[in-house]
């Protein structure tokens, strides 16, 4: 069986785990020789694409932030430059040759200097489109994580007598004008899979640009792409955590049951609420090539993890996943004058669409629109623009959990849900469900999204 396997960055750090737990497994002696067959594709080690770019979360200055604000962008590359290294020594206990590690990556940022500092003199000379150079900028520094993890996975998979091969798609060192999916193909198109373990870089250089149509996604957009070029049996996702009912953190291990079986339908509503069990546009290719997706724990090898398809159904009914997330705002459109009148909410659309803002949820009734939203600066510009124009704009912090399941479109479970969160003195403020019904939305305050993740995988998920 041919496989695409994917690293994520914190299973990365602790390289050790995955060259046992998943490159050799239970391989011994000649049995080794059986693990071909399978590429790796790999997201840079836990942090460093944060300390290139931004961090993902708290949106703290990386190197690509100072560049792009006219600061000491090359001192912080330095900077990154000594904690690359230091990795480079945390990995010397199992394998990694460490001076030519090293060299390796300062090359590589050498080249990035170089680039950089061309970028930053054609942009002062004022002739060019700025933003397409910070851009050009972004791909080069998200580049960088990916190529030296990847270098040092193979560097130490041979090390350890494994056939490893080095897949380099960030295009450092060619000029060639290649589309992502045209560099993906050249190269993988000679490799006989029997005889080596392929490790690829999650950045893919194309034309196109991978973080101007996916930004962070990129590496499982990188992933897909792979699968579906080379026809794979199955695509592998290797995380530090299962597929579970519900946030383990939240709820407990020991009421955190793993999914085992699930449909890209719910993959999508998990992307919808930020809990990603695959980048959406990442999913897309894969569904669409009838390739499976199989979410593994790297610290439980032995588990089977969960199977994504395109036409699982649950045999019994049943709630798969609570999810969701208290980093959304509530706002509501009022107007006495809506009552049926015609494409009222156009109006609202047209400003969200402005700023680039989506919706999570949309539930209306004759004079009032209700709308979850993302609480960021994006949405609040947006709302300050919508107040001009409505007659009347409440907007409140929320958080929004949901009980997800591929058969739920049976009465009871609706009941069960509200009833939990009732029986926890929780309220809901707003609610939606759509007619293919695999899942229930309840938007509550904010302070209670905990309390209603652990009511709502009690009543509906554990046993």
């Amino acid at each position: 069986m041919l496989t695409v396997e994917k690293i994520g960055g914190t299973s990365m750090s602790q390289f050790g785990d995955c060259l046992n737990n998943i490159i050799k497994g239970n391989r011994t002696g000649e049995d080794l020789h059986n693990m071909y067959n399978r590429i790796f594709v790999v997201s840079a080690y836990n942090n460093v694409t944060n300390w290139l770019l931004e961090h993902k979360k708290t949106g703290e200055p990386g190197v690509y932030t100072k560049f792009l604000n006219n600061e000491e962008y090359e001192s912080a590359m330095d900077e990154l430059c000594d904690k690359l290294l230091d990795i480079n020594e945390s990995f010397a206990s199992i394998g990694l040759n460490v001076a030519e590690a090293n060299n390796f990556i300062k090359y590589r940022i050498e080249q990035a200097k170089i680039y950089l500092s061309s970028m930053y003199q054609v942009i002062a000379s004022g002739y060019v489109n700025k933003d397409n150079i910070y851009l050009a900028a972004r791909e080069i520094l998200a580049s960088i994580g990916e190529a030296h993890s990847a270098w040092n996975s193979v560097n130490i998979l041979n090390n350890h007598n494994i056939n490893a091969t080095f897949i380099d798609l960030c295009g450092f060192n060619d000029n060639e004008s290649l589309t992502i999916d045209e560099r993906i193909h050249k190269a993988f198109q000679n490799i006989d899979f029997s005889k080596t373990l392929c490790i690829a870089t999650g950045y893919t250089k194309g034309t196109e640009g991978i973080m101007r149509a996916f930004d962070r996604g990129y590496s499982e957009v990188t992933f897909s792409k792979i699968a579906v070029d080379i026809k794979a049996d199955e695509a592998i996702i290797h995380k530090e955590f299962h597929l579970s009912s519900a946030d383990p953190k939240l709820v407990g291990v020991d009421k955190s049951i793993p999914v085992g079986k699930t449909n890209y339908i719910i993959a999508d509503q998990l992307a919808d609420v930020g809990m990603e069990a695959i980048h959406p546009k990442a999913a897309k290719p894969l569904e669409l090539a009838g390739v499976k997706i199989r979410i593994k724990n790297t610290f439980e090898p032995e588990h089977p993890g969960t199977i994504i398809s395109n036409d699982y159904v649950s045999p019994v009914p049943k709630v798969e996943i609570v999810s969701g997330t208290d980093k959304v705002i509530a706002f509501e459109v009022h107007d006495p004058l809506m009552v049926g009148e015609v494409g009222y909410d156009l109006r609202i659309m047209e400003v969200m669409q402005n700023h680039h803002v989506s919706y999570i949820l949309k539930s209306t009734n004759a004079n009032s629109i209700t709308m979850i939203a993302w609480d960021n600066e994006a949405t609040h510009t947006m709302l300050n623009e919508l107040r001009q124009k409505v007659y009347q704009l409440t907007i409140k912090p929320a958080a929004i959990v949901c009980a997800m399941g591929t058969n739920i479109a049976h009465p009871g479970f609706l009941y069960r849900g509200a009833k939990a969160l009732s029986d926890n003195n929780i309220n809901i403020e707003c609610f939606g469900q759509s007619l293919k019904q695999v899942n229930m939305q309840f938007v509550i305050a904010r302070d209670q999204y905990t309390n209603a993740v652990v009511a709502l995988n009690d009543a509906l998920c554990v046993n």
